[in-house]
């Protein structure tokens, strides 16, 4: 990626819903431009290339790079949305919009390198105070994730202030219940989907999986609910399988995060991101999501003592995309920040 301080850098977060845009001056105090935001349906454009074009029509600008964070694996310069048809070729970007350099990241990748962007006010922490991240020599190790379209995992690497984010498919990882019930949710997935995995129930369809198994376990007939008025009934309590569906998301979030915490060593802190989670966050707060995060067994001690934060940061894999930008252009992202 060229150093070309004239010029904006072009920005997108690639979901398989919705794909938003955004521009990005990496020697500027705050890189992202949250003004420059906008979003569109992935579903309202043929090809990446269409939707980007449309953007920049609108706010009329000419960047000179890009850097594209995709809700997918990213093989070199391509990469897949899992839950849209789109393939996006970073060559293909680059010639039809006239840039630079097109770099495509892991969209949890980019969650991940937002972490030292963020300010005390863009985390809530779940628990014990969130810790910071170093500014300087050190090492540190945080994992990253949340359930969205699909289940996003990464993990961001500090050691001696080079900042590393690493792509992962961690979401697809398999479902491992805990309690009778979360067995029962399991044997009804299996029915359905032969292999389950923790995708298949943290993420917005991933809600309404578990509302189903619940209805089905209980005798009773599913509505067809959207994840978002299965929240909104379980924290109204005007229907009990709604609420107990929310209830065991959590639960089972708290239990898979831990679990990664495991996975990465991530004793410095582990962080939530993702729409579902802003309406749950109540539910996230509670004793029980906490509870299932520290429940390891020989390692309940120490898991305790790891902090956990929700992120509330509007764009934080826009504001990860920036620091993608801000690392390509030479700029420090370890700057402290109130």
């Amino acid at each position: 990626m060229t150093d070309d301080t004239t010029q904006p850098c072009l920005l997108a977060d690639v979901g398989g819903t919705n794909v938003r845009f955004a521009l990005a001056r990496p020697t500027m105090p705050e890189p992202l431009q949250m003004d420059s935001i906008y979003a569109y349906r992935v579903a309202d454009f043929p090809t990446m290339s269409d939707a980007a074009r449309a953007y920049l029509d609108v706010v009329g600008a000419k960047p000179g790079n890009a850097v594209f964070a995709v809700a997918g694996p990213v093989r070199g310069t391509q990469a897949q949305l899992t839950n849209h048809s789109w393939a996006i070729s970073a060559p293909q970007l680059q010639a039809a919009l006239g840039l630079a350099s097109v770099r495509l990241v892991n969209d949890f990748a980019a969650v991940g390198m937002s972490l030292p962007l963020l300010r005390t006010q863009d985390v809530k922490a779940l628990g014990h105070a969130v810790h910071g991240i170093v500014r300087g020599t050190g090492s540190q190790t945080f994992c990253v994730l949340g359930p969205g379209t699909g289940l996003g995992v990464s993990a961001l690497v500090i050691r001696d202030g080079r900042v590393f984010g690493l792509e992962t498919e961690g979401g697809h990882g398999s479902f491992a219940p805990t309690s009778e019930e979360e067995i029962g949710v399991l044997r009804q997935l299996i029915a359905r989907f032969g292999r389950v995995s923790n995708e298949r129930l943290l993420c917005g369809s991933g809600l309404v999986n578990v509302y189903h198994a619940l209805c089905a376990m209980a005798g009773t007939t599913a509505l067809g609910l959207p994840p978002e008025e299965i929240t909104a009934r379980a924290l109204n309590q005007a229907d009990p399988q709604c609420v107990r569906a929310a209830a065991l998301f959590c639960d089972m979030l708290g239990a898979v995060a831990g679990d990664l915490a495991l996975v990465y060593g991530a004793w410095d802190g582990v962080y939530l991101a993702g729409g579902v989670l802003t309406a749950l966050a109540p539910l996230l707060e509670s004793e029980r999501f906490r509870m299932r995060f520290n429940d390891k067994g020989r390692f309940a001690d120490a898991m305790a003592r790891v902090p956990v934060g929700l992120i509330t940061h509007a764009q934080p894999g826009l504001l990860g995309a920036a620091g993608f930008a801000l690392a390509a252009a030479g700029q420090p992202l370890l700057r402290d920040r109130a």
